[in-house]
This record gives structure tokens, C-alpha cells and sequence, in this order.
């Protein structure tokens, strides 16, 4: 039987890093992307679909496999709206899993954020946690959701600010230990890792890793 997954947000830090894992594992047999624009990749087991995310459901009968990762998100500076910006983080990952229940995917990989909450006073974790909230109410067969804390990586574009927190960050990360260890920044490709692993147990039911757990599962 082929095994064959679904990512959409390859084009961004965690995704990037777990296409490259995909692409390179035996684990899948076929992997298609959900793109804006395709990406200047090539590989035999890559297909890229081209979408207009606000239309996923034309798109329906095209997005089946067995696994489908949801790496999507941005940023406010990115998306200064807030109504596009929950579009991108709720709207969008909402829609998808509501997707791959109606196409019997077995499991769906959520990146979120560590202090997602729904009852939060922040905007940023208020939504995510209002995210991981409704897709768990879908009622896929297997649902996991990654809350990593403060993101390492290279990006393709150009975050001053973050640049300026990895620095911070590296100073920061030491003196963090017992149950401050999940606030010790992680880099994509280890989030990316732990996706991929926990991808190959096919474990059912709602499970969540915190920024901590997620480094054991790497």
C-alpha cells in the first residue's frame, strides 16, 4: 500500500525542515505539498499543488493520503490584519483537518505554540489555543499538536526581531531548567523530527507536546 502525506506550510521554517525529512526517509512514498507558488524543488516522490487557501474545499477530492502535517502560520509583522492573520493560523488548519476527516486521513500533525489557550488575553495564544480547540472538536482518528517554544532556524526572509531574540535566547536557554525547560527555544528541524517520528507510530487520539516533550521525541 502506498503511504502518502499531505503538508501544507512547506515553504515556511518547520515545514521546510520536515519536507527535507520526508523527501529523504523511506517513511512515505508520495508527498504532496499545499503551495501558494510552487517551490523551485524537484524530487520524485514531490508533487506540488498549487492552492488558493481561501477556496481549500475545491480542492478536497485532491488533498487524501494517509498523514497530513499543517506547518502553517505567520507573523504579525507578515500579516498586520487580524482577520487574515486568524485566516492563516485558524481558518486555514480548521478547514484542513475538517478535510482530511471527510477523506479518512488517519492522522493530522498540528504545529501550534507553547501557552496556547483559548481563555488567553493575548491575541497570539488566544488563537492558537482557540485552533487547537476546534480541530480537536472535528474529530479526527489521530490528532497531534506540537506547542513548540521560541522557533530556531534560518528563514528564507529577512525577521530583525527574531535575530535579535536568538541572541537573546542563547543566554537565556541555560538558566532555564525544571519545569522551565519547555520555555528553552527549539530549532525547526527538531520540531520537524518529532512530527516525523511520531507520524511513523500512527498513534490514535488527541495528543499534545509541550516545547520539552517535543525534544524527547526527536
Amino acid at each position: 500500500m502506498v503511504n502518502k502525506t499531505i503538508v501544507a506550510g512547506a515553504g515556511g521554517l518547520v515545514g521546510g525542515e520536515l519536507l527535507n525529512i520526508l523527501l529523504s526517509s523511506p517513511g512515505y512514498d508520495e508527498v504532496l505539498i499545499l503551495v501558494r507558488k510552487e517551490l523551485l524543488l524537484k524530487h520524485p516522490k514531490l508533487t506540488q499543488l498549487v492552492v488558493d487557501f481561501n477556496r481549500l474545499h475545491y480542492y478536497s477530492a485532491a488533498i487524501t493520503g494517509n498523514t497530513l502535517f499543517c506547518c502553517l502560520g505567520s507573523t504579525r509583522k507578515k500579516t498586520p490584519d487580524l482577520t487574515e492573520y486568524r485566516k492563516i493560523d485558524h481558518d486555514y488548519p480548521l478547514q484542513l483537518a475538517q478535510i482530511g476527516l471527510a477523506n479518512n486521513i488517519s492522522q493530522y500533525h498540528l504545529v501550534s505554540a507553547i501557552g496556547a489557550d483559548p481563555g488567553s488575553s493575548n491575541f497570539y495564544t488566544k488563537m492558537k489555543g482557540e485552533t487547537e480547540r476546534d480541530i480537536i472538536n472535528v474529530g479526527l482518528p489521530g490528532l497531534h499538536i506540537y506547542r513548540p517554544s521560541f522557533l530556531a532556524g534560518k528563514r528564507n526572509e529577512s525577521r530583525p526581531m527574531e535575530g535579535f531574540f536568538s541572541i537573546v535566547m542563547k543566554l537565556v536557554d541555560p538558566l532555564l531548567f525544571g519545569g522551565l525547560r519547555k520555555y528553552k527555544s527549539i530549532a525547526a528541524a527538531t520540531v520537524a523530527k518529532a512530527m516525523f517520528n511520531q507520524s511513523l507510530k500512527n498513534e490514535p487520539g488527541v495528543h499534545i507536546y509541550p516545547s520539552d516533550k517535543i525534544k524527547e521525541l526527536a
